[in-house]
C-alpha cells in the first residue's frame, strides 16, 4: 500500500475542518478514483492505529480529507494549524452499507411514501453515511430526534440533518 506523507494546513469548508489532498497525491494513492476515497489516516503521528476516513472528491482530482472532532482532539489540532499528514488507501474497504437499516427507520419510511421514495433515490454513499450515523446514536431521545429530522429531510422539507442543509431529499 502506498502511503503519502506531507504537511498540510487545516482549513474549513462550511463547518467542516479539512486538509486538501492534491490531485497528484490522490492519484498516487489510487489512480483514477473519483468517488469518496476510503483511506487510513494519522495526523501528527496520532493515533497509533490509523483512522478510517473517506476523503471527499473536490471535482478536479483533488480531495478534502475532513478531520472530525475526535481526530482533532487526539492530534491536538485546530483550524489554521499546519499538520503532518499520513494517508494511505484503505485496502480493506468494502463497498455497500456498513450498518443494517434499523427497524425503527424502516418502519418510519414505510409510513411516509415520499421519504421512502427519496431514500431509494439517494446515492449509496449517502445511505451508508446516514446508516452509520444512526448506528452511533446512544439514547432513545437522540434516535427519536434524528428520526424526525431524517424523515423531514427525506420528505423534501427544507431542514438541517447531520450538520447539513437538506432540500428535496437530496
Amino acid at each position: 500500500m502506498t502511503i503519502s506523507h506531507f504537511r498540510g494546513l487545516i482549513k474549513i469548508h462550511g463547518i467542516n475542518p479539512y486538509v486538501l489532498v492534491s490531485a497528484k497525491r490522490a492519484a498516487e494513492l489510487k489512480p483514477g478514483w473519483r468517488k469518496p476515497m476510503p483511506v487510513l489516516v494519522r495526523i501528527n503521528g496520532k493515533p497509533e492505529k490509523p483512522w478510517r476516513i473517506n476523503m471527499m472528491p473536490v471535482g478536479n482530482g483533488s480531495f478534502r480529507l475532513y478531520l472530525h472532532g475526535s481526530v482533532r482532539k487526539v492530534s491536538n489540532t485546530k483550524v489554521g494549524d499546519r499538520v503532518d499528514v499520513e494517508v494511505g488507501f484503505d485496502t480493506k474497504y468494502k463497498n455497500g452499507p456498513a450498518h443494517p437499516m434499523p427497524a425503527w427507520f424502516r418502519n418510519a419510511l414505510g409510513r411516509n411514501p415520499v421519504a421512502k421514495k427519496n431514500w431509494e433515490a439517494l446515492i449509496p454513499s449517502r445511505k451508508k453515511e446516514i446508516l452509520r450515523y444512526f448506528a452511533t446514536l446512544k439514547s432513545v431521545e437522540a434516535r427519536e430526534r434524528n428520526l424526525v429530522r431524517a424523515c423531514h429531510a427525506l420528505a423534501g422539507e427544507a431542514t438541517r440533518f447531520m450538520a447539513r442543509s437538506w432540500n428535496g431529499g437530496k
